[in-house]
């Protein structure tokens, strides 16, 4: 079971929301109002990006220090309600369980150990915006675990996305940044409103 972290396990957007729109003088992009918040919800990274302005070249370097803030911050960071017990079952029935985050591993850490939830295999950290897929993949090969043996478990339309480029199943959660509408015309393998039902889907496959 590979997890995100950010909208998956922990409740994010409020912080990266602020820092996002404080930082957009320094990058140039325009603010989002809270207003726009469920349009936004729509969107894919890609139109995220080109709606707001910013240049492409400058994402990276934006994803960069967007982690150095989140840091300075974390302390305000929680998981979502659920979702620790969801992950202790899915733990106790004996999967593997992983991160995969274009947050900084050291961020993630601090949250987990905040919530006494540091039992993850392992947590992979990179600029994941649109390359979630390569690290996915690298995983399988590392670990020589079969495609049809990992489940993917995301809040945004590039976690499904990135899923299916590796061809692994992928089950998208509600309760993060793409709207329920968003996620379903991306059709995941299942599509879940509360983190009690990652263990009937999960056990399902």
């Amino acid at each position: 079971m590979i997890f995100d972290f950010d909208g998956t396990l922990a409740d994010t957007f409020d912080l990266i929301f602020a820092i996002t729109n404080r930082l957009s003088v320094e990058f140039g992009y325009k603010q989002t109002k809270k207003e726009e918040i469920p349009e936004i919800e729509k969107l894919s990274p890609l139109e995220l990006i080109n709606q707001s302005g910013i240049s492409l070249f400058k994402v990276p370097f934006l994803l960069r220090k967007i982690r150095t803030e989140f840091q300075k911050e974390i302390n305000n960071v929680r998981l979502f309600s659920g979702i620790k017990d969801a992950v202790l079952e899915l733990k106790y029935q004996g999967y593997k369980i992983g991160i995969i985050t274009s947050n900084a591993q050291e961020n993630v850490e601090v949250v987990l150990q905040k919530y006494d939830l540091f039992i993850f295999d392992f947590i992979a950290s990179g600029t994941t915006l649109f390359g979630k897929h390569r690290v996915i993949k690298k995983y399988l090969k590392s670990e020589n675990i079969q495609r049809e043996e990992m489940v993917y478990i995301g809040d945004e339309t590039r976690d499904i996305h990135a899923a299916k480029k590796a061809k692994i199943k992928v089950v998208a959660v509600t309760w993060g940044f793409n709207s329920r509408e968003a996620l379903s015309e991306y059709q995941p393998d299942a599509l879940v409103e509360q983190p009690q039902e990652l263990i009937e889907v999960v056990n399902k496959f």
